[in-house]
């Protein structure tokens, strides 16, 4: 009875349940089809004021299109107008600089022409009321009157220096604007130019006739003529340099080289000497052993011969007498020895002729240097404005490398002949020695 009951209370619950899940489910189905007609209106909505807009967006987009090529008509039409602006100013510009230049062209040409006549005492009027082309009228004008005057002979008077720097009065004889010829009672002759518009007379020989005929214009087959292109620098006066000179050009470097060289040529007088002694004994004394040889006479008689005799080839020959009688491979070492032992005697002064040879163009090089230096020191400390400075010192600089070659060439050269010289001689005396040893060999059997 008791199951009974609960199982009507589970079938009433159950039941209870599902009428309530029925009620549930009706409410929420209402509000969702409630929800739905919301948001279908709002989509009806949205599309109606999607649709206007997309309308009134396509008008707008119209409108700026309209807008956009009238505005590029517009562009089109002003940058034309630019266009044609910038022609005609770049055409005015031309024509601006063109003045221009004509004005300051004309205005340089005036400038030079003034500059280039007026170390001549021609001025170029600077007047504001003439125009530049009338200026350059007159400067051309007066140019060719000029040149007329300036590229003929002309006598004239005036005053010039002599070479011991006297001045005195005379006629000068211009011809053209590049020489002249002085002509006074004291002298006569080609001037140059002594600085400052000034002349002097050429220390030239034999313008003097020149001067005279130049004066009385009279034609002359050559003439000797000093050219000059101005009056404003001075020109030295020809002079040949003399020995003491280059001594003093070359410096201390340069006495040293000259005192090597003469020490040099001692020695080589020397060494000649010696070697002309020793080549002569050579030959007598072998001579005096080959007699006493061929009268029947032996070794001792020949050394008795020999006894006053000195000298390199005396003491070998002595030597190989007194070991004539050995046997002949010892004798022939003695000679050998003997020489080897002389030549330092034979070779006397040789090495020092070729040792100051080599050491005279080193000491050229030296001083070549050293003046260089002194050169680029002046270079420093004055510029390049002067030629004359420069290249007297660079002569300078050159002249030891001169005097280190004019020492070392005949040295080494003749210091080398009278070594050959003295091999010969050392070989004389080998072939003296060994006819000495064949001979006796030939008498003895």
């Amino acid at each position: 009875m008791k199951a009974l009951s609960i199982t009507k209370l589970f079938f009433a619950m159950v039941t209870f349940l599902s009428l309530s899940a029925a009620v549930q489910a009706g409410e929420l189905e209402r509000a969702y089809q409630k929800e739905y007609a919301f948001l279908k209106a709002q989509k009806a909505e949205l599309e109606k004021r999607l649709a206007s807009d997309k309308v009134q967006q396509a008008n707008e987009l119209n409108a700026s299109q309209e807008k956009v090529e009238a505005l590029q008509e517009k562009l089109l039409e002003v940058s034309e107008k630019a266009k044609v602006s910038s022609e005609k100013l770049e055409k005015v510009s031309k024509i601006l600089e063109e003045k221009e230049e004509d004005g300051g062209l004309t205005g340089n040409v005036v400038n030079q022409a003034r500059l280039a006549l007026e170390p001549y005492g021609v001025k170029v009027s600077d007047d504001n009321r003439t125009n530049d082309l009338e200026k350059i009228q007159q400067a051309f004008g007066t140019s060719i009157m000029l040149y007329g005057e300036l590229s003929s002979l002309r006598n004239e008077k005036g005053a010039f220096y002599l070479p011991d720097g006297k001045k005195i009065e005379g006629d000068i004889v211009k011809v053209g604007n590049i020489a002249a010829y002085g002509i006074a009672k004291e002298a006569a002759g080609a001037l140059a130019p002594a600085g400052e518009g000034n002349y002097k007379l050429w220390n030239a020989v034999g313008s003097a006739d020149d001067a005279k005929a130049m004066f009385a214009k009279e034609k002359t087959d050559t003439i000797d003529i000093f050219v000059y292109e101005n009056l404003d620098k001075e020109v030295d006066y020809v002079t040949e340099k003399t020995f003491v000179d280059t001594m003093e050009d070359g410096g201390i470097i340069g006495y040293i080289i000259f005192a090597l060289g003469l020490f040099g040529l001692v020695l080589l007088g020397l060494r000649v000497i010696n070697l002309m002694g020793a080549k002569t004994r050579v030959h007598e004394i072998t001579q005096i052993v080959v007699d006493t040889f061929e009268s029947g006479e032996g070794s001792t008689v020949a050394l008795e011969k020999l006894k006053g005799y000195k000298g390199s080839t005396a003491r070998v020959i002595k030597a190989t007498l007194r070991n004539i009688k050995k046997e002949r491979a010892h004798v022939e070492d003695v000679i050998m020895e003997n020489i080897l032992n002389e030549s330092t005697q034979i070779d006397r002064f040789g090495s020092f002729v070729l040792v100051i040879a080599a050491v005279a163009p080193l000491m050229g090089l030296l001083g070549t240097v050293t003046g260089m230096i002194e050169t680029f020191e002046v270079i420093t400390e004055f510029g390049t404005g002067d030629p004359k400075l420069l290249s007297g010192g660079i002569s300078a600089a050159l002249v030891t490398t001169m005097q280190g070659l004019i020492v070392a060439i005949p040295l080494l050269l003749i210091g080398n002949l009278l070594s050959g010289w003295a091999q010969s001689i050392k070989d004389s005396m080998e072939q003296s020695a060994l006819h000495i040893v064949n001979l006796y060999e030939k008498y003895r059997g």
